[in-house]
């Protein structure tokens, strides 16, 4: 079995991290399980209302949606697997059960070796035509916090980064909560920004986390359920 994604990318970074975040970022490609996450955005989507029928040409993408919504329940499969190009890889599967319809994203965050280190780049929607880095740090309370960097677009041949006026960056954090007299959670908020427009995308949420066996105990590594694959797979970073 191969080691966890995260724990490559963070390094000596991940002991650090609360214990169950970290046995959440354990799950590694060969584990023959793969992890389901149920839960609750509390907010999720476009608040901007303006900017919804923008987002609405885009939802072929499965990236970004037009809807927004309160108290919204949600799904998330997380697949480790090693990628068709060898790279140690974890693809997420979100559902997000607006009413009257169901909103897919997916992405596949990837280790790269920018010769400073490892690092993770993230390809984004069905496509996985949007390509970010990624930079991650651990708090002092151990939370994991992610920020996006120079973000890219892949069409066909043609690699197009996006200029600093026009690229909107993404702000994660995931922690452990325990409310008081309640059971523990997982927890989740990101924002996504863009300079000149603003918020253009907010989830934030909570969610029970849980490991399942793959039918037929299927161990490969490169293993990727039908449902969570792309519609292409992109080499470039």
């Amino acid at each position: 079995m191969h080691a966890p994604l995260y724990e490559l990318a963070l390094g000596s970074d991940f002991a650090r991290l609360q214990p169950e975040l970290r046995e959440y970022f354990s799950l590694a490609p060969g584990s023959g399980h793969f992890g389901v996450g149920e839960g609750v955005f509390e907010v999720v989507g476009c608040r901007q209302r303006w900017l919804r029928p923008l987002l609405r040409l885009t939802t072929g993408e499965q990236a970004f949606f037009p809807d927004y919504g309160e108290g919204i329940p949600f799904r998330i499969e997380n697949h480790a697997h090693l990628d068709p190009f060898g790279r140690s890889s974890l693809t997420a599967r979100r559902e997000i059960y607006f009413p009257g319809t169901t909103r897919l994203f997916h992405d596949t965050t990837s280790l790269k070796d920018s010769g400073g280190g490892p690092g993770l780049v993230d390809y984004v929607g069905r496509y996985r035509r949007l390509v970010t880095d990624l930079n991650l740090s651990v708090t002092p309370e151990g939370r994991l916090r992610g920020v996006s960097e120079a973000s890219r677009l892949f069409l066909g041949p043609l690699r197009i980064p996006l200029p600093l006026a026009l690229d909107a960056k993404a702000y994660a954090e995931q922690w452990w909560e325990r409310p008081d007299g309640g059971p523990g959670r997982h927890r989740i908020q990101v924002k996504v920004i863009q300079p000149q427009i603003g918020l253009v995308l907010v989830y934030a949420g909570y969610f029970d986390y849980r490991l399942e066996p793959y039918p037929g105990g299927i161990t490969a590594p490169g293993h990727l359920p039908g449902r969570a694959r792309p519609d292409r797979w992109e080499s470039r970073v």
